[in-house]
């Protein structure tokens, strides 16, 4: 199959439009909860990976160190997140969830279950895997081809 030039472009920006609709979507759904996206991706990330530096959390938001010391100084400030110094490095900081942080994160995800379940609804499941299964390979494509140097 030969995917001309136009569609890969066509693809690109449905790919693109889908996910920053769904972004309002969701910010709007998680607006009575007092959030900002920026917050909810700290908590998101940290729910998987708890205790993540302060520079690892910085590269996957894809922000500056200064952009999410800022963030985490207002997160921690609301008892969300609480930075401590590693333990066999002092120069480095880890980011952990509080009790109320992980109450918050299992709020968000209530609310955004339910939004992304009719989200998906008009497709199969059928659908959705094949969809899931191809974005996963261009992904590891993209991951290799950064991995490669050829940004």
């Amino acid at each position: 199959m030969t995917i001309s030039t136009d569609d890969a472009i066509r693809f690109g920006f449905l790919v693109h439009d889908v996910s920053r609709l769904r972004r309002v979507v969701i910010d709007r759904e998680l607006k009575p909860l007092g959030i900002t996206r920026s917050q909810w991706l700290v908590l998101a990330f940290l729910s998987r990976r708890d205790g993540m530096t302060q520079t690892a959390l910085a590269a996957d938001l894809d922000l500056t160190k200064v952009a999410v010391g800022g963030l985490l100084e207002r997160m921690e400030a609301a008892g969300l997140v609480q930075r401590r110094l590693d333990v066999s490095d002092a120069r480095i900081r880890r980011v952990f969830l509080t009790r109320s942080g992980t109450k918050l994160v299992r709020d968000i995800r209530r609310q955004v279950e339910a939004i992304e379940l009719e989200i998906l609804g008009p497709n199969s499941e059928e659908e959705l895997q094949v969809t899931v299964g191809a974005l996963h390979r261009m992904k590891e494509v993209l991951l290799q081809k950064i991995g490669d140097g050829q940004e």
